[in-house]
């Protein structure tokens, strides 16, 4: 895959969030990643481990979840394509926290020591960095009011509405809709709720006529009631150097 490829989604979305410079963007374009396959559900980093690099997301869904001894598992974020959700690990030497493939994903990895250097070198690309770890924050405690509060159909229209806006930015949506490839239980898993509970959502949604979710491909049917029953405001997702 040309290398271009493997950083264009990066370097889009930090030009829209952070205001990255064409001199940082050479920075970055020049960074070493290796790029490996991996089949969905499956480990990228499990909770416990040293990781020694980075991953960025080239293409497909990740997540980063908790699971408690009971098996349960807790969808804690969903990421895309030039995404690095582990960041933290350069800092944060043992993770508390699995970070998997939801689909088949092609990924890309940076070695901890290069980024270090970076940053070193470039303060400004530290900066844009720190503040993609901030934003992170900001969309961790959105969802942790989303699943304390807001009933389940909210919930899946909030998280349908973030994830839209993020693919957005990066190109990723049309006018017949956008991606979300995620099974029933993974989406249960991400809403706090259960599979068969999710299945119901989705059909009520869909019955409703405010949104249709189907074979991973969400179409919207009516915009004005959808962005209402999700409750979404944009701000925590910092899409702009301004905010």
């Amino acid at each position: 895959m040309p290398s271009d490829t493997i950083r264009a989604a990066l370097v889009k979305r930090l030009r829209i969030s952070a205001g990255i410079s064409d001199e940082d963007v050479r920075e970055i374009e020049a960074l070493p990643i290796a790029v490996r396959q991996y089949p969905a559900e499956t480990p990228v980093v499990r909770d416990g481990e040293r990781a020694t690099e980075c991953c960025l997301i080239v293409e497909g869904f990740c997540a980063r979840s908790k699971t408690i001894a009971s098996g349960k598992r807790q969808i804690l974020s969903l990421h895309i394509a030039g995404e690095i959700p582990d960041l933290m690990s350069l800092f944060l030497h043992v993770m508390d926290h699995d970070l998997s493939t939801l689909t088949p994903c092609t990924l890309g990895f940076i070695n901890h020591e290069t980024l270090r250097k970076l940053h070193h070198r470039r303060p400004v690309v530290a900066e844009m960095f720190w503040r993609d770890t901030l934003i992170d924050s900001a969309m961790f405690r959105e969802w942790i009011v989303n699943v304390g509060q807001r009933p389940a159909p909210a919930r899946l229209a909030h998280v349908m509405v973030e994830l839209r806006e993020r693919l957005r930015l990066i190109g990723r949506v049309d006018d017949t809709g956008f991606d979300m490839p995620l099974t029933q239980e993974q989406i249960g898993e991400a809403l706090g709720i259960t599979a068969v509970h999710a299945n119901r959502v989705i059909r009520q949604l869909r019955e409703e006529g405010i949104v249709e979710l189907q074979r991973g491909r969400v179409t919207v049917l009516d915009e004005f009631r959808f962005l209402e029953l999700a409750d979404f405001d944009h701000r925590y997702l910092h899409q702009s150097p301004t905010l």
